[in-house]
C-alpha cells in the first residue's frame, strides 16, 4: 500500500503572500495593456497601484490631521500673533 505523500506547497517568497483577485475582463485586458506599456508584469503594476492609492489615503489622513491640529490651535497662535504685533510694527 503506497504511503500519502503531504500535499506540495507553492515556493513562496519570504514576506510575500499571494492573493486572488477578479478582475472583469475588459479591465483585466486594460491592467495587461498598462503593464506593457510600462514594461511592468501584471502583479508589479497592481502591488504598485495599491500602494500609491493607499499612500495616497494615508497622505489625506496626515492633511485632515493636520488641518484639525491647526484650526485647534488657531486662537492660542492668534493670541501670539496679536501680542507680537507691536513687535512687528516697530520697524516702520
Amino acid at each position: 500500500m503506497p504511503i500519502a505523500t503531504p500535499a506540495k506547497k507553492k515556493a513562496q517568497r519570504p514576506g510575500k503572500e499571494r492573493v486572488l483577485v477578479e478582475f472583469s475582463e475588459s479591465l483585466l485586458k486594460r491592467t495587461d495593456e498598462a503593464a506593457r506599456h510600462l514594461e511592468k508584469n501584471r502583479s508589479e503594476l497592481i502591488r504598485t497601484a495599491v500602494e500609491r492609492l493607499l499612500d495616497g489615503l494615508e497622505k489625506q489622513k496626515f492633511d485632515a490631521e493636520l488641518a484639525a491640529a491647526y484650526a485647534a490651535n488657531a486662537p492660542m497662535n492668534l493670541a501670539f500673533a496679536e501680542e507680537f504685533a507691536i513687535v512687528d510694527r516697530e520697524g516702520l
